[in-house]
């Protein structure tokens, strides 16, 4: 532990250092000017200071508030020495910070007690600190771990859904990159675009509630089958509702709605505008967009510029406006996501 004693007597500052050092094994130092004690103290850590009230250029209660005002001085003891025994004084030091007294003339044995009491207190304070410090870090390792096992399993369900879909599972990651890149290019949050990277792979979860007939059907489904197709956003929903994490909800609301239009036309509710929730608008250019450039049982891929245009076209009916925007601000990234197939396209 370490004492800073501030007076601006020699023979005081003797005398206080004298009976510290033959009561405990603090290594004490010692300072005849305050504005020399707070030079010294921003390159020192004291867990205890002893200050005179009554000195020339800052007095006792100037210098607490002064180093009070330091965010590493916030908690350590101080012990304010005087004479003056007037409470107003008293209240004054107190109010700028002080958190004992010792009255001129003192008793060594009273100070000794007094600085042995404080000392115990700041090493317990330290303790505790270092205590919550070390807790925080076990913390937020542990959190790192269980978010990364998260993503882990989602990345590998998300695969296993792409797999049965007929796909090599590049498409999900595909849109969960694209996806990042609009809710970055429309203002959202660092975390919230990661949220919806790691959420947009389970969007079409659903369909491994989907007969495989259906699923792998090479030619266009009936009326009837495409109903049952149009399953797996409920389906989807079901399967991730009531989650406890934001990734999980946020998972759900994507596999709800991705399929809903910016005119009102799409299913299940039939929502509009603003009411579709953003993760849902953002992943669904994402999804429709690599979905075109996809070769799948039942289309051949579609050109590049072919499907840029589409999401263009689409902008204000299937798609909101911002989301398209995003996109399009976005483009050379996204270029780069879909592979060398798009070097030679000028969106």
């Amino acid at each position: 532990m370490r004492v800073l004693i501030v007076d601006d007597s020699r023979s005081s500052l003797a005398m206080i250092s004298a009976i510290i050092k033959a009561s405990t094994l603090a290594e004490v130092e010692s300072c005849l000017h305050p504005h020399a004690a707070l030079n010294v103290s921003l390159d020192t850590q004291f867990d205890l200071v002893l200050v005179d009230h009554i000195m020339p250029d800052m007095d006792g209660v100037q210098f607490t508030k002064a180093l009070r005002e330091r965010e590493s001085y916030r908690t350590v003891p101080i012990i304010m020495v005087t004479s003056d025994l007037d409470p107003n004084t008293r209240i004054e030091a107190i109010q700028a910070g002080a958190t004992d007294f010792v009255n001129k003339p003192f008793d060594p044995t009273e100070l000794q007690a007094r600085v042995a009491n404080l000392l115990a207190l700041r090493s317990a304070q330290v303790e505790l600190a270092n205590r919550a410090n070390w807790l925080g870090r076990e913390v937020e390792r542990a959190t790192t771990h269980l978010l990364a096992r998260e993503e882990e399993i989602i990345w590998r369900l998300a695969r296993a859904i792409e797999y049965r879909d007929g796909d090599t599972g590049e498409h999900v990651s595909r849109v969960a990159q694209i996806a990042q890149l609009i809710a970055s290019g429309i203002g959202l949050s660092p975390q919230r675009c990661r949220t919806i990277y790691l959420a947009a792979p389970l969007h079409d979860i659903g369909k491994i509630g989907i007969a495989d007939a259906i699923l792998g059907k090479p030619g266009k489904l009936t009326p009837e089958e495409l109903a049952i197709m149009r399953q797996h956003v409920t389906i989807g929903a079901r399967i991730l509702e009531n989650g406890s994490s934001d990734l999980i909800r946020t998972a759900e609301l994507i596999a709800q709605s991705h399929h809903e239009r910016w005119d009102g036309t799409g299913y299940p509710d039939r929502l509009s505008g603003t009411d579709i929730p953003v993760e849902a608008r953002v992943v669904a250019i994402a999804d429709v967009f690599d979905a075109l450039c996809s070769e799948r049982p039942y289309k051949k891929a579609w050109p590049i510029d072919k499907a840029v245009a589409e999401i263009r076209a689409c902008s204000g009916t299937h798609f909101d406006p911002a989301c398209v925007a995003a996109f399009m601000e976005k483009w050379p990234e996204i270029q780069a996501i879909m592979g060398p197939q798009t070097e030679s396209t000028h969106a």
